[in-house]
C-alpha cells in the first residue's frame, strides 16, 4: 500500500472515467459519505471496487496489537479496494472520509466485465495501476534511504500538489502532525520540530492551511545543506 496520495493517471485517449463509471447500470452505486464515515473496514468481505468522484479518503491499518497507522491518502480520480480483483477475500485496510465524499462502488463481477469488454476503460485502469506501482516504488525508496526530514518535505510537496501548473496549493485538509508522523515513519515531536524549522526558513507558511513554497522543493531535492542542518 502506498503511503502517499498524489497519484496522477496519464490521459488515455481522453477517456472520461467518472462519466463511464456513473452511467446507470446494474452493479454500480454512487453514494455520498460524510466526513469521518467509513467506506469499508479492514477484515470485511472484499467484493467491490470503489472510485472517488470527490473528496479525500484516509487509509488505515490496525495491527494485531491494536496499533492503528495511516498508510495512505487518496483523492478524486483514484480507486480503492481493487485488491479484490486479485483474489483478496477480505479488506486489508479501513477507508475513512476525511471530508464529505462521493464514491462509486462497482461490484467485482461488473468491474471484471468492464475490464474485459471495454478496451478504453481497461487501458485507463492499467495506466492507473502502473502509476500506483511507480508511486509505491518511490515511497519505498523514500522510506529506506531518505531522512525523516526529507520524507516530510516530500509528503508536504505531494499534498500541496506541487508541480501542477508550476505552483503549489494550500493543503486544505485537516491533517494533524500525528498523521504526518505516521505516514513518514517518525514521531510527532520530530514532525513538530521540522515544521517549525521549515516555517522559520520560509519553506512553508500558515494562513488557515499549510502553504508550501518553491524553496522547500529546491532544498529537498537539490541537496542544499541547510535542509539537514539541525538533525
Amino acid at each position: 500500500m502506498t503511503r502517499l496520495a498524489a497519484l496522477k493517471v496519464p490521459a488515455v485517449a481522453e477517456f472520461d472515467a467518472p462519466y463511464f463509471l456513473t452511467c446507470p447500470g446494474i452493479g454500480k452505486v454512487t453514494t455520498d459519505y460524510k466526513k469521518n464515515q467509513n467506506i469499508f473496514c479492514q477484515g470485511e468481505t472484499a467484493d467491490s471496487v470503489c472510485y472517488i468522484l470527490s473528496g479525500r479518503i484516509k487509509l488505515t491499518v490496525l495491527s494485531e496489537q491494536g496499533k492503528e497507522a495511516v498508510v495512505g491518502l487518496l483523492e478524486p480520480g483514484q480507486f480503492l479496494g481493487e485488491g479484490c480483483l486479485n483474489g483478496h477475500p477480505l479488506r486489508t485496510v479501513t477507508t475513512t472520509a476525511m471530508e464529505d465524499c462521493t464514491i462509486v462502488t462497482i461490484n467485482k463481477s461488473v468491474m471484471l466485465a468492464h475490464l474485459r469488454d471495454e478496451p478504453a476503460f481497461a487501458e485507463f485502469f492499467v495506466a492507473y495501476l502502473l502509476s500506483r506501482n511507480n508511486r509505491i516504488e518511490e515511497d519505498l525508496i523514500d522510506q529506506l534511504f531518505n531522512s525523516s526530514e526529507k520524507r516530510l518535505a516530500r509528503l508536504l510537496l505531494i499534498l500541496a500538489h506541487y508541480g501542477e501548473g508550476g505552483v503549489s496549493h494550500p493543503i486544505d485538509i485537516d491533517i494533524s502532525q500525528e498523521m504526518l508522523a505516521e505516514m513518514i515513519g517518525t514521531t510527532r515531536s520530530r514532525v513538530s520540530f521540522f515544521m517549525n524549522k521549515f516555517r522559520k526558513l520560509g519553506f512553508v507558511s500558515y494562513d488557515g492551511h499549510i502553504q508550501v513554497h518553491r524553496s522547500l522543493l529546491d532544498a529537498a531535492f537539490n541537496e542544499k545543506p541547510h535542509l539537514q542542518r539541525g538533525m
